[in-house]
């Protein structure tokens, strides 16, 4: 039992049905993808959840073990997994936390990328309660499924039943059955996907919920009252013309726990571009359904106040009036929304998932006080965008995600005296990393502030949507905790390295900036990301980068009309940065496409249809000429030439190796390594996987 009085009622012991748990998070069961072809339990996954129950999590709901053989996931169809599964199952308990798995059937959720992707799935047409056109699909990106007979629905109900009986058998204390999303079982629950006319046809309460409620009764009965099931569905599909409403999800959940459900999880499903058939998407992450800025009119059941977070609240709250079970429910939250819910009786458990990955520790560390000490998960997406590739996940701020036993922290053979040069990500987390195997650490980062290239993003990125400055935050407590000398305004050379006599050294200093070679480059009128870095860090100098992102709503002399030269993650951003303040932009790339870098799921479409809906032209293919007074000449694809008019250019283009800084060290230490931009240019993820690497290399 906690003694933080800061979360009593979310450190609280809970209950569903028979299963007691220490605490009210749930960690949910979305999937790892750390299987392989066998489809049998392996060790890195045993590791994975190993972490998690040490951490302190109440209840663990293990990844999704699909029905169908065609889909990621590891199997439970049949009797010769049950040891591995319950190799898992007492792995967990060993921690005094109960384990349940959630079984699930995709139904009609196959994109036509998908496909040609043999690690995510593959094989026959996928299946539906009904099967709609493109055009009266709710989500027109799928194949179109085919209908189900009666006696294959029948089939599946028989399945679920199996499974849940060989989970038993496993040792696990129960299941959680997922009817939500765009899964199987909500294609009948949901009046827009369900167009049947028979016994499990949309026609009434009863008909659209048989299978769910008939599941639910036989697994209780083949496997006892005591063995728990919760039931997860939409408890609203928002924006989609006759999906679920809160007042259908109440009646829904009430069905369920009629037929012996012990909890109802609670998700909402997310609909944007309800209209257009092309475009038509929708997500099961609330933040993401407010990226880039939250829908003009949005749904009176959901609160979009915290853009996104905790947005589901309100329909779990509604959908607690109606039952007397537990209800759970998901979306962005974090602590301090999970203590608010439950204390208010909104819910009953906090499900998590992405903020477990960023950090296992999340429930031990506010138990004991140590809130400041949790890595915070940024909202990057780039778990989701690697699972939904077939990938296994890994997370930005965890380099250790799905490498536990590896990355274990281990004491040093030797006590090393290590410098860093570069206060980024990756040279704070190498700090980190270093520090807590006992070297003795010092730190030079030639500006005031920590973070390298971190602070800037969060000025063009705000911090709506990725909490970049939270991360720089909680790397820079660590290391102070840790007792990491830290120089700051210092610029370190050859020399410095030389009074610091370091045994490693490890240099960290960032890329450079690519210098083109374009007639008009060097105009007036053109702002070369070099320049713009260096005007934005002498204002970081006194100002926060929340305050500066404000102050250039009301002031910044750029002009109205505006060329991005660089349409990747770097360019988009910018655009977006710009459009939010009222510039007309055009984003021109010599690549082939816009938006490289970006999460190609959800975050790229999402955030180029919202660019495009906002008047902002967006070219690739693009050769560019020149830069002349009234703009950018370019050739398009197509062979024309045309000039791009406008008020300023700016230049936002990847950065490129910092060579000569490889140069200027060599053979300074007994070990020099080189990280992050530095080496080769990448994303943030890639940053502190050098750093985490490195520290434990030294």
């Amino acid at each position: 039992m906690s003694t933080n009085r800061r979360f009593r009622h979310l450190l609280e012991p809970g209950r569903i049905g028979s299963v007691s748990t220490k605490n009210r998070i749930m960690k949910n069961g979305t999937h790892n993808f750390y299987d392989t072809e066998d489809k049998m339990q392996n060790q890195r996954n045993i590791d994975f959840y190993e972490t998690l129950a040490k951490g302190g999590v109440g209840l663990i709901v293990v990844a999704s073990a699909p029905l169908i053989a065609q889909t990621r996931g590891y199997r439970i169809d049949r009797d010769e997994f049950i040891p591995g599964f319950r190799r898992l199952a007492d792995t967990i308990h060993k921690y005094e936390c109960p384990a349940f798995v959630q079984i699930f059937h995709a139904g009609p959720m196959v994109i036509e990328w998908m496909q040609d992707m043999t690690r995510l799935t593959e094989g026959p047409q996928p299946v539906a309660a009904s099967s709609l056109p493109r055009n009266e699909s709710p989500r027109p990106q799928f194949v179109v499924a085919r209908a189900l007979e009666i006696s294959e629905i029948e089939d599946i109900r028989d399945q679920f039943i199996q499974a849940a009986i060989r989970i038993k058998k496993a040792g696990f204390d129960g299941l959680e059955l997922n009817g939500a999303t765009n899964h199987l079982l909500n294609s009948f629950l949901s009046r827009a996907w369900n167009k049947r006319e028979d016994e499990y046809g949309s026609s009434s309460f009863e008909n659209r919920t048989r299978l769910f409620v008939d599941i639910v009764r036989e697994i209780k009965r083949v496997n006892g009252k005591d063995f728990a099931v919760i039931a997860l569905i939409n408890g609203a599909e928002v924006g989609l013309k006759q999906g679920i409403t809160v007042e259908e999800g109440a009646k829904i959940a009430g069905l369920l726990e009629q037929a012996g459900a012990d909890a109802i999880e609670v998700r909402v499903e997310y609909y944007s571009w309800a209209d257009n058939d092309a475009l038509r998407e929708s997500t099961h992450f609330p933040d993401i359904y407010t990226y880039p800025t939250p829908p003009g009119k949005p749904d009176s059941c959901i609160d979009l106040s915290r853009f996104g977070a905790g947005a589901n609240v309100p329909v779990a709250a509604e959908i607690k009036r109606r039952v007397s079970v537990p209800v759970i429910t998901v979306g962005w939250l974090d602590a301090e929304l999970g203590e608010k819910a439950i204390s208010r009786g909104s819910v009953d458990f906090i499900s998590l998932n992405r903020r477990l990955l960023a950090d296992p520790e999340l429930p031990r560390k506010i138990a004991s006080g140590r809130i400041d000490d949790v890595a915070p998960c940024t909202a990057c997406i780039g778990c989701f965008n690697l699972g939904e590739h077939g990938l296994p996940i890994e997370c930005r701020v965890n380099a250790a995600l799905g490498r536990e036993r590896e990355y274990e922290i281990t004491p040093a053979r030797r006590k090393k005296r290590v410098m860093i040069i570069g206060g980024g990500p990756a040279g704070m987390e190498a700090a980190r990393i270093a520090a807590l195997r006992g070297h003795d650490v010092v730190l030079y980062e030639k500006e005031r502030r920590l973070g390298g290239s971190l602070p800037l993003a969060a000025i063009v990125k705000g911090s709506e949507h990725e909490d970049l400055v939270g991360l720089v935050r909680y790397l820079e407590r660590q290391i102070a905790k840790l007792g990491v000398r830290v120089h700051r305004r210092v610029e370190a050379d050859r020399s410095t390295v030389e009074t610091e006599k370091p045994d490693a050294l490890i240099v960290a200093a960032g890329g450079v900036h690519q210098v083109l070679d374009l007639p008009g480059v060097n105009g007036r009128n053109v702002m070369k990301a070099g320049d713009l870095h260096k005007k934005l860090k002498g204002y970081l100098s006194f100002f926060g980068p929340k305050l500066i992102g404000r102050l250039t709503e009301f002031y910044m002399p750029l002009g109205e009309k505006i060329v991005v030269m660089g349409g990747g993650i770097q360019g988009c951003q910018v655009a977006e940065f710009l459009v939010k303040r009222g510039r007309k932009v055009t984003i021109v790339d010599s690549g082939e496409q816009i938006g490289e870098g970006l999460p190609n799921i959800l975050i790229r479409p999402y955030l180029l249809n919202w660019l495009r809906e906002k008047g902002a032209a967006l070219i690739a293919g693009a050769k560019y000429e020149r830069i002349t007074e009234k703009g950018l000449v370019i050739v398009t694809r197509e062979g024309e030439r045309q000039t791009l008019e406008a008020d300023a250019i700016l230049v936002s283009l990847p950065l490129g190796p910092n060579t000569a800084m490889e140069k200027s060290f060599e053979g300074a230490a007994p070990e020099v390594y080189y990280i992050g931009d530095c080496r080769e240019p990448h994303m943030i993820i890639d940053a502190i996987a050098d750093g985490s690497h490195v520290g434990r290399a030294v």
